[in-house]
This record gives structure tokens, C-alpha cells and sequence, in this order.
């Protein structure tokens, strides 16, 4: 694959949404110590954006990462969505007890240019690494996303390419939930690197099949985001931030009942699995404190044993071409 663009750090990252207060609050000492606990793991990846709490992550983000040097660590936001002052603003979820602004979609030249600047004043930094486009695709706009996808390439993009020129950033991509969207951006952009949420895990290989090869032609980077599917390969119950459907449901019980029998943690190889693929910079796990963070690192370095992969292989639930760790 060739490396023509920059590329964040791995291969464990640092995902914001949950100090943005994703599904249940998380008081400022949680956060700080989650953050705290990425850093001293050896994290020098972080993600966040502007939806997460509308600010919310972004403010807690700053307050820790401003005590490290700046040129020790990547930082990526996100841009899409400006933040209008607004006491009575509606709830915005799957956030809750956001701080008092209300959304409103800008995919323009102006717009994007304006939610950088919003972003270091909440950062209270200098500089953002990488901006990703948010949620340019169907799954938050319907039917109507193309058209806003045209936008975002005429504006959001064109003032990201500068902005890249001018060095104001390294890299700039889309962040999104669905491959489309990417594959298009290649088509009609220069991108660096995308972040892909839930796309590419043991539960889903769309990204795989629709994306990467394009990505691996092109140089292109992928963070990837959501690798335990909103918690399923995890233990919990969610899938794409909703209640996982049946089908999924019967995976991943095929899929622990397996690792049960080769004595893997079905979280580690989540994880590992995600972080094998060669066009793969990073993955950004979501984590509410220091404990969930520890784990994850611990997770990342847990041995798993061929033996498991080739029974997933062998049940049907894992592709011959998807790359394994080891």
C-alpha cells in the first residue's frame, strides 16, 4: 500500500463520544481519568467532534490534552455541524445533558472554515490534526444526502484542501457510518484518511468488500470506529447505537461460544481483529473511564491463538480474505 498521506497513530486510539455523554452522563473527573489513562497507555491518538455533547468532549479533550506537548499526539475533529448558543436547545441524541447549544448542519466552504475555528476555541489548542466530514451520508439525512454530499464536496471539502495546503491541518477525510460516501469521496476528492464506523468488525465486513481495496489503491488510511458494534462484541445488547437485531445477536453467541473454547477473550479479538487489516491506521474504542481504557490496551496485547480464527473461518462466520493478527 503505498503511504502518500498522513497517517494518525495506532494502532489503539481514542474514541470521544462517550465523554461526550453517549446514552448516560459522565461526570468531569470520569472523563478526565479516562483521558489520563489513554495517555499513560501509551494512546497518542484522539478523536472527537463537535456532536459529542454539542462540545462537550471537545471541552473535556482540551482540558487534558492541553497539559501534553502538542507534537506528541494526533488530534482529529470533526466538521458538518455548527453549534448555535441556545439555553432551550432541543435533546440531541444518543447524547444526553449536552451543554446548552443547539445543532445546525453547515457542509459549506464558509461553514467548515468557521467550525474549525469554533473547535480550537473549545479545544483551547492551537491545532487540529485531521477534520473529518460528520455523518455525510443516509443514515443521518435519508434521502436527501446526496444532494448534501454535493455540497460537502464543492465546499467542505475544497476548504479542507486548503486548509491542508495552508498547513493548518495534516489530513482531512469523511466520518461516517457508511461506506458510500468514502467510496465517492475518492471518486471526487483527494481524502487522507476516513474514519468508518461499525463498518469493518467481526460482525460486518461491508468495508472490507466495498471500501479497502480503493483505499489500499489510493494510499487512503482508515480509522476505524465502533469495533465492538455499540458494545454487542462487547457483552452488551446495542448494534449501530440501537437493539441489535436477532441475526447479530446469534453471531456473536456463535462467535463467543468459540473463543470460550480456544480461551479468548471475544473482545480482544474485536479488537485485533479490526487493527489487522493493512489499510487500517487505528481503531478508536469508546471508553467511559480509566478502568474500560486499561482494558482496552490490555485487550490489544492479549495472545490469540490461530487455532481460534481458523474456527471462525470454519463456522462461516469470518471471510478467507479478511486478514488475521499474527
Amino acid at each position: 500500500m503505498p503511504d502518500t498521506h498522513f497517517r494518525p497513530p495506532g494502532p489503539l486510539g481514542f474514541g470521544g463520544a462517550p465523554l461526550g455523554n453517549m446514552f448516560e452522563a459522565v461526570d468531569e473527573d470520569t472523563a478526565e481519568g479516562a483521558l489520563e489513562a489513554a495517555w499513560a497507555t501509551g494512546v497518542r491518538f484522539f478523536d472527537t467532534a463537535p456532536h459529542y455533547g454539542q462540545g462537550l468532549s471537545e471541552h473535556r479533550f482540551g482540558r487534558v490534552l492541553r497539559r501534553y506537548p502538542r507534537d506528541e499526539f494526533v488530534l482529529s475533529t470533526k466538521v458538518g455541524r455548527l453549534l448555535i448558543a441556545d439555553e432551550s436547545a432541543p435533546e440531541n441524541p444518543p447524547f444526553v445533558n449536552g451543554l446548552p447549544f443547539r445543532v445546525a448542519y453547515d457542509y459549506s466552504f464558509d461553514g467548515v472554515r468557521r467550525s474549525i475555528e469554533d473547535s480550537l476555541n473549545r479545544l483551547g489548542l492551537a491545532r487540529i490534526d485531521i477534520a473529518f466530514i460528520h455523518d455525510i451520508a443516509a443514515d443521518a439525512h435519508g434521502a436527501g444526502w446526496e444532494t448534501l454530499f454535493d455540497t460537502a464536496m464543492n465546499g467542505a471539502a475544497k476548504a479542507l484542501i486548503q486548509l491542508r495546503e495552508e498547513g493548518t491541518i495534516k489530513g482531512w477525510g469523511l466520518g461516517v457510518n457508511l461506506t458510500e460516501p468514502c467510496r465517492r469521496a475518492l471518486e471526487q476528492s483527494d481524502p487522507d484518511v476516513f474514519l468508518l464506523a461499525g463498518r469493518y468488525s467481526l460482525l460486518d465486513f461491508s468495508g472490507l468488500r466495498e471500501l479497502f481495496p480503493a483505499c489500499e489503491q489510493r494510499g487512503v488510511h482508515v480509522v476505524v470506529g465502533g469495533p465492538y458494534n455499540s458494545g454487542l462484541l462487547a457483552g452488551g445488547r446495542n448494534y449501530d447505537y440501537q437493539e441489535a437485531p436477532a441475526d447479530k445477536v446469534a453471531a456473536r453467541d456463535r462467535m463467543a461460544a468459540i473463543a470460550k473454547e480456544h480461551g479468548v477473550d471475544l473482545r480482544a479479538a474485536a479488537l485485533q481483529f479490526c487493527a489487522a487489516h493493512p489499510v487500517v491506521a487505528a481503531i478508536i474504542p469508546g471508553a467511559k473511564n480509566a478502568d474500560r481504557v486499561r482494558a482496552n490496551a490490555e485487550l490489544m496485547s492479549q495472545p490469540i491463538p490461530a487455532a481460534f480464527w481458523a474456527a471462525l473461518r470454519g463456522a462461516g462466520l469470518l471471510p478467507d480474505d479478511a486478514p488475521i493478527p499474527g
